[in-house]
């Protein structure tokens, strides 16, 4: 069980650093239209109702993991293949290096239109209001952010509860990033679901942040900076696990992160995370970089710890 288990991981690592996110029929994008669907049910503007609509989703995510789990029970080539599958369709490594990369050399060249039009593909920021500088921020803050969430906690749910751990990972994921906004729509609707990935992020943010520090030399950064940033900025950021692993990044690349932060729904004054200057394309590129080597050592450990449970 554990041997095919961290073949799958790996497996679907690779076809995600192969191949990316199918360009039609994503199975996420799929979650997503039918949670806006059931949104429209359920929508009340009530803690309860958004309870309820991350408890249906998650929950029907995690069923269809155990089915899944469950069909190769005591055949470890079906594990393998469905765990690879279920790995490769909720990465989002490679999408998250091709967009990165390409907005450090839209701004590199100065295309700072090209560049606001594909800040949406990494965040919820409004880019109409931000200069190169504040292009830039967004996009390392970004990267190092869905490192976490989109490389990072997927593989170590994997590792810990297979497929089950997978689909429910990325649903609750996905749900947070719809519905968990601190906007007046969603300010009570989106509770349980940001409380939830909250929770479900705990452990890989903060094993995210430990192999930052451990892969910040290979990208000539500063390991030690990462180290000491995350250990003195990191618990002043409003998310539990978003300001460790941008706080990181931030002392490895010997910058500063944070600072006015505007979305759709407002305004949020973050914490100020490191003490380098301010980030441009170059730290962008670097970011992209730093956050591959995080995902390669990621499959890894979490490949190990796999097998490690297994013995257990």
């Amino acid at each position: 069980m554990g041997m095919a288990r961290a073949v799958g991981l790996l497996l679907g690592v690779a076809a995600d650093g192969a191949f990316g996110d199918p360009r039609r029929g994503h199975p996420v994008a799929a979650f997503g239209k039918l949670a806006a669907r059931v949104e429209r049910v359920l929508y009340r503007d009530h803690k309860l109702s958004g309870a309820l609509h991350a408890a249906v989703l998650s929950g029907g995510a995690l069923a269809l993991g155990v089915l899944a789990e469950r069909a190769g029970r005591g055949r470890p080539a079906v594990q393998t293949v469905t765990t690879a599958a279920a790995t490769w369709v909720v990465l989002g490594g490679r999408s998250l290096a091709v967009q990165g990369a390409a907005i450090g050399r839209e701004l590199d060249a100065g295309q700072l239109p090209a560049a606001r039009e594909r800040l949406p593909h990494l965040c919820g920021r409004d880019p109409e209001k931000l200069d190169a500088n504040g292009l830039a921020r967004a996009a390392v803050e970004s990267v190092a952010e869905n490192t976490s969430d989109a490389v990072v906690a997927p593989l170590l749910w994997g590792a810990v509860a297979g497929v089950p751990g997978l689909l429910g990972h990325r649903a609750v994921n996905t749900l947070d990033a719809m519905v968990g906004y601190r906007s007046p729509r969603y300010r009570r609707f989106g509770w349980a679901s940001a409380r939830l990935d909250d929770l479900v992020n705990l452990l890989p943010a903060r094993l995210a942040a430990l192999l930052t520090v451990a892969g910040a030399p290979v990208v000539g950064g500063s390991w030690r900076g990462a180290w000491q940033t995350w250990h003195s900025d990191a618990a002043a950021h409003p998310s539990p696990n978003a300001g460790r692993v941008e706080a990181v990044f931030a002392g490895a690349l010997e910058i500063r992160l944070g600072g006015r932060t505007e979305y759709e729904h407002g305004v949020e004054e973050r914490p100020v995370m490191g003490e380098g200057r301010m980030p441009d394309s170059g730290h962008v590129t670097r970011a992209v970089e730093l956050s591959r080597v995080v995902g390669g050592l990621a499959a890894v450990v979490t490949a190990l710890i796999a097998l490690f449970r297994s013995r257990r």
